[in-house]
């Protein structure tokens, strides 16, 4: 009984971020990762035979993993769309989309720190750190502090240290 044990405990274990035999990452599931081309197809269905149902134009653009199925992730965009594409389209960068209005970037994480930048909704920025509420994002050389609900692409509670 205690070899069965063991050995469920084994299989059971958790698993690392190496990739397992048959394609799937490992990884936690939900997470954001970015898509790397600047032409992309993402498909009714994990496989080539599932129709196209979205192209995306737009290298960087963050998406958000919520399943996996051999080499296939099924992924939703920002706008909700929710779709399948091959991992070798995807890379574990983390980027993130400025939602609503024109935002602010500050110099610290903190509302009363210098004003840095300004940005327009629907920017993609690099996410260097996210801590608390605030994420330091990176776009065109520039660096700054912008609140973590203003951005799509991180979660509540994620803490980001590249």
């Amino acid at each position: 009984m205690r070899c069965l044990l063991a050995l469920f405990l084994i299989v059971a274990a958790p698993v690392g971020a190496e990739e397992l035999a048959d394609g799937r990452s490992g990884l936690a599931v939900p997470r954001f990762v970015v898509i790397k081309p600047s032409l992309a197809y993402m498909r009714s269905g994990p496989g080539d035979r599932f129709p196209i149902i979205w192209e995306y134009v737009r290298a960087g653009l963050p998406v958000e993993v919520i399943g996996e199925w051999g080499i296939w992730r099924q992924l939703r965009d920002s706008d909700g769309t929710i779709g399948w594409m091959n991992k070798n389209l995807l890379t574990g960068e983390r980027h993130a989309i400025v939602t609503r209005s024109i935002r602010t970037l500050y110099e610290g994480p903190d509302l009363q720190a210098r004003p840095v930048w300004r940005i327009e909704p629907g920017a993609i920025v690099n996410v260097t750190l996210c801590e608390a509420a605030w994420c330091r994002v990176t776009r065109d050389g520039k660096a700054g502090y912008i609140q973590r609900n203003q951005l799509w692409g991180v979660y509540p509670n994620e803490s980001i240290a590249n």
